[in-house]
């Protein structure tokens, strides 16, 4: 016996990957102080115990995959939430992802390097 979701549930489970993918998405002012960068902190601190070269990269690789993750999750929702029955290649989907998730990156970083998003002084911090 095969289990299906029915309309209503597939629907329902839409709209909750949607929402779990909005909180790990760069969308939201708040999620990087609250979920990305603890979340990150977890998954690079058993790096960090091995060695500290580890860390940042790990931190920086974790927080990526989180926001990432937040852009699929959002996006799988959002055709479930709409009963979309679309693409059925899953490796063609995740890779539009992957690389619509790099983009975004590659422009953070590009405005980052022009100076339009710094870091705060220490002194000024607080």
């Amino acid at each position: 016996m095969r289990f299906r979701w029915r309309p209503g549930k597939r629907r329902l489970g839409g709209w909750l990957l949607t929402a779990i993918g909005f909180i790990l998405s760069p969308l939201s002012w708040w999620n990087d102080l609250l979920v990305n960068i603890p979340l990150a902190y977890l998954l690079a601190w058993p790096l960090g115990r091995i060695s500290e070269k580890f860390f940042i990269p790990a931190l920086v690789i974790g927080y990526w995959i989180t926001n990432v993750a937040g852009f699929m999750l959002m996006h799988i929702g959002f055709k479930r939430s709409l009963n979309v029955r679309g693409q059925k290649d899953f490796r063609k989907t995740f890779w539009r992802n992957f690389w619509i998730a790099c983009l975004y990156t590659g422009l953070i970083i590009w405005l980052a390097h022009q100076g339009w998003i710094s870091l705060p002084d220490k002194d000024s911090f607080l």
